[in-house]
């Protein structure tokens, strides 16, 4: 089995501008992403952006750079740009990885894309049991409801399962944390990437939620290994580096 790894990057951030290119532990943070890209099992990794300084940072961290339209609203749109530019085989795997994700352990990546490979799902993501009730509460955290076949039923930013019998939100066996790496066929994912968002998605602003409405299904898997933080703050950044100095 191959399968190919995109990392849309763009250099535009509200929170955190310039983020995939601020350094951490003296290397953009981008570089430290396709690290962990070219550590998987991937027989080829892109770095998918609109931004010429973004493609030089992946080209000096030994990635190949795709150039797209600057008008795209997602990493996934910008993901289907590529797939379509380069003539990409309807049954290639492509798994997503998010430029803000130094952090994301190869072997995860190795897990989503098997994962699809070995399902007739059109997609495959992760997930793991929360751990605190405080998990399950914040809107920050995704969770997952899934079937005895390990399809995706719902993702919400609300506490589910519901137990309606007087407990409430509680962890139970059925709790699950979504973890935001995926893996498509790019057949799904262009089919994903022409239909508009629908309800559900914007009122949760979860996008996995379209391909539930277009009656896809989307494969979890039990993460074998759990990312670190992911950077959205300067704060987040400050943490990321830490860790990353005590492992070197």
């Amino acid at each position: 089995m191959s399968f190919t790894v995109v990392i849309p990057a763009r250099r535009a951030s509200t929170r955190l501008p310039d983020k995939v290119l601020r350094p951490i532990a003296g290397r953009p943070m981008l570089a430290h992403v396709c690290d962990r890209a070219r550590a998987s099992a991937a027989q080829r990794v892109v770095v998918a952006t609109d931004d010429a300084a973004v493609a030089q940072a992946a080209a000096a961290a030994g990635v190949d750079a795709a150039m797209t339209r600057a008008d795209h609203t997602s990493g996934t749109d910008r993901i289907a740009q590529v797939a379509a530019d380069r003539g990409w085989a309807d049954d290639t795997i492509i798994v997503n990885l998010q430029a803000d994700e130094p952090l994301m352990p190869p072997a995860l990546i190795d897990q989503v894309a098997h994962t699809l490979a070995q399902s007739p799902a059109q997609l495959a993501t992760a997930c793991t049991p929360l751990t605190h009730i405080d998990e399950l509460h914040s809107p920050d955290i995704v969770k997952v409801v899934q079937n005895t076949r390990g399809h995706a039923l719902y993702f919400s930013r609300a506490p589910i399962p519901w137990h309606r019998a007087g407990a409430g939100a509680r962890l139970t066996a059925q709790t699950r944390r979504h973890l935001g790496i995926y893996a498509y066929r790019v057949a799904a994912l262009q089919r994903f990437a022409a239909a508009a968002p629908g309800a559900l998605e914007q009122i949760e602003s979860l996008e996995q939620l379209r391909a539930l409405d277009l009656g896809m299904t989307i494969q979890m898997a039990e993460a074998v290994a759990l990312p670190g933080p992911g950077v959205d703050t300067l704060a987040d950044l400050q943490t990321v580096e830490g860790i990353l100095r005590r492992q070197s």
